[in-house]
Formats: C-alpha cells, sequence, structure tokens
C-alpha cells in the first residue's frame, strides 16, 4: 500500500467514526427524552476547544431530601411535562448539589454541560435583568445531559434562541 492509499484509509476510517458519531447522536435526539432545564452559565470561550458556554443545569427535586443544603445526592434525570425533573437514585446516577431556590429546594447538576456556539454570534449567556437563560437537553439513561438548544424565559415565558 502507497503513502497516499494509507493516508486515504485513514481519512476514510476518521470519516467513518465521524459519521457513526453523528448518527448515533441524531438518533438519540429523536427517541430520548427531552426537557428544558434552567442554567446558570459561566466561562464563554477556552482558546483550544473554541467558543462555547459552559452551562451549570438546575432541576428542581421531584422528591427527596428536605433538608441538607449543599450536600451532594445521587439522582436519575427524568422528563415530565416538558421540563427536566430531579428523582433520588441510590443507584450511580447523575451527581447533584441540594441548593435553596427561590421556590423551594433545587438540584444543580455537579458537572456542567458545554454549548457550542459560533464565531459571529454575541454570547448567549448575558441576558438583560429580568431573563433567565434555559437549556433544552436530551436525558439518556446513563452519562450526562446533551444539550441541544438555548432559550430565554422572561416574563414566565419560555422562547427558544437562533445562535446559528
Amino acid at each position: 500500500m502507497t503513502r497516499w492509499q494509507a493516508g486515504l484509509a485513514l481519512a476514510l476510517a476518521h470519516a467513518a467514526l465521524l459519521g457513526l458519531l453523528g448518527a448515533k447522536l441524531l438518533a438519540d435526539r429523536a427517541t430520548l427524552p427531552r426537557g428544558w432545564a434552567r442554567t446558570l452559565p459561566y466561562d464563554p470561550d477556552l482558546p483550544i476547544r473554541g467558543r462555547y458556554v459552559r452551562l451549570r443545569l438546575e432541576v428542581p427535586l421531584e422528591s427527596g431530601p428536605a433538608s441538607v443544603p449543599a450536600a451532594s445526592h445521587a439522582v436519575r434525570l427524568v422528563v415530565r411535562d416538558e421540563r427536566v425533573v430531579a428523582v433520588p437514585d441510590d443507584g450511580a446516577g447523575t451527581t447533584v448539589r441540594i441548593e435553596p431556590g427561590p421556590d423551594g429546594l433545587r438540584a444543580a447538576l455537579s458537572e456542567p454541560v458545554a454549548y457550542f456556539i459560533p464565531e459571529h454570534v454575541p454570547d448567549p449567556s448575558i441576558r438583560p435583568a429580568g431573563e433567565e437563560l434555559w437549556a433544552e437537553v436530551t436525558v439518556p439513561r446513563r452519562g450526562g445531559p446533551r444539550p441541544i438548544r438555548l432559550g430565554v424565559r422572561k416574563a414566565g415565558t419560555l422562547s427558544p434562541l437562533r445562535v446559528r
């Protein structure tokens, strides 16, 4: 095999792997439950990885510890009425910290998620007073949620953002 044939074979293998990953993510997006979660953004830029908004998802607790704020707990994320909710789970679920919120206790995911944004789009995490940044995510059986799109909640109405 010549050098250019080996290079072509390697390029085709990389393209096949990338295509399989893309197909899996599209299949997950079509089949897995998806819902909205309130976010607290931070760290919008990292030169090595590109431009993105890092999001810490905050979800309400369906039931569970009524006290012990700031303690870590294992939960399972589920979607109820198009909203991501944390349900206590003793298994190896997602780890959250219980924190006081404006309407009771809430669970803040320990691991943030990244939503990549194009270079020409202004940072969507910078919101005026009275607006909250939300993310629509898919909720896989294992692993953390995957962001699909961002939205803004203002005066009780959630509207998707156009960031592409």
